[in-house]
């Protein structure tokens, strides 16, 4: 059994202008970083340029150089975590866009989920996430976290106002994360997948 720390990519999934994203993301990455056994990799998808370009077999030049920097990253990550808001009660296009440029990096890995929004709490994006990341060969964990009214949920500083419950939840999530990655990883290691 291999006892290396597991590399949990943390995706955070919305690239609008004024988003919360990155506030949630940092703090749910300073959650996992505070365990010994992850090492945490934050990809920001605004900082990867693929605009709305659609996949295809002839990418413009552009689009291949920024998957450059994300492809192996996400083939690195023995787990992932994706941070996402709810639009339109589903997940946001660049997050659609950057999993769809991407198959065999999700092969045989487990996926988690920290969404946000309004009343739903990101949770109708979730929902629509767990069919697609099953699709790709993914597990997905059955724990979540959510903040619902999120825009009201942290501070000036970035911390939920309450922080007790989202901690907990955080917990249960990477308890279950790591689980699977470790696990799996393990699997991999053994007996290739072939998808």
């Amino acid at each position: 059994m291999n006892t290396d720390p597991l590399r949990l990519a943390v995706i955070v999934g919305s690239v609008r202008d004024g988003r919360l994203g990155p506030t949630v993301a940092t703090w749910f990455a300073g959650q996992a970083t505070s365990r010994p056994d992850l090492d945490v990799d934050v990809i920001d998808l605004a900082d990867v340029p693929i605009g709305a370009a659609a996949p295809s077999m002839s990418a413009p030049a552009p689009v291949l150089e920024a998957l450059g920097g994300l492809t192996p990253r996400l083939a690195a990550a023995d787990a992932f975590v994706v941070v996402t808001p709810e639009y339109n009660h589903s997940y946001p296009a660049g997050l659609k866009n950057a999993i769809d440029w991407h198959n065999q990096q999700f092969h045989a890995k487990p996926v988690a989920f920290v969404s946000y929004g309004g009343i739903s709490g990101g949770l109708r994006a979730v929902e629509h996430l767990r069919a697609v990341f099953a699709e790709l060969h993914a597990v997905t964990t059955r724990d979540t976290v959510s903040f619902h009214g999120a825009w009201e949920s942290f501070d000036t500083g970035g911390q939920p106002k309450d922080p007790a419950g989202p901690a907990a939840a955080a917990k249960a999530l990477l308890d279950q994360v790591t689980w699977w990655a470790r696990i799996l990883r393990d699997a991999r290691t053994t007996t290739p997948y072939t998808a």
